[in-house]
């Protein structure tokens, strides 16, 4: 089974839940199970709070952002694209073999965030709920990719016959 859909949202708050929802109701329609619709629900959510945060021109300001959602056979990936400054460039990290491949790709900087702070783990978090996360810059469009994958499980009474 293949299922897509893509979304323009506004570069705010209100249109974070929507994505989420969206997702939900679509993983639920199609049969995933409940705990992966929610590990990409939660993944989803930090990804787009970060594009309405982050994802403007460099005065804060900028339109909207993406998210397109796909779920192919038994894998769902999702992107958010958004058009702020992008990651500042980082050298690549063997340890992690899908970040700075190439130019394009850039590792965000990132240190754990205190205990106590209220920003700072949406990245972790993404890494933490989903099977492979990339980041890259949009050459020539400015802005940034967040890409997760996650191998989805399936109710029995799903689409899926499975």
């Amino acid at each position: 089974m293949s299922i897509w859909w893509s979304l323009h949202l506004p570069r705010e708050s209100a249109s974070v839940p929507l994505a989420r929802r969206l997702l939900l109701g679509t993983m639920e329609t199609a049969g995933v199970d409940p705990e992966i619709s929610y590990d990409l629900s939660v993944a989803l959510s930090e990804a787009c709070a970060n594009a309405v945060e982050h994802g403007g021109g460099a005065d804060g300001a900028g339109g909207d952002y993406r998210v397109t959602a796909y779920i192919d056979g038994d894998t769902c990936r999702i992107e958010v694209t958004d058009s702020g400054p992008g990651f500042p460039r980082r050298p690549s990290r063997p340890d992690r073999g899908d970040w700075a491949k190439s130019p394009q790709d850039r590792s965000p900087a990132r240190q754990p965030a205190p205990a106590q702070a209220e920003h700072g783990r949406g990245l972790f978090l993404i890494e933490a709920l989903t099977d492979r996360v990339r980041y890259r810059d949009r050459p020539g469009h400015g802005g940034v990719v967040v890409s997760f994958d996650k191998i989805l499980k399936w109710r029995e009474d799903s689409l899926t016959g499975v």
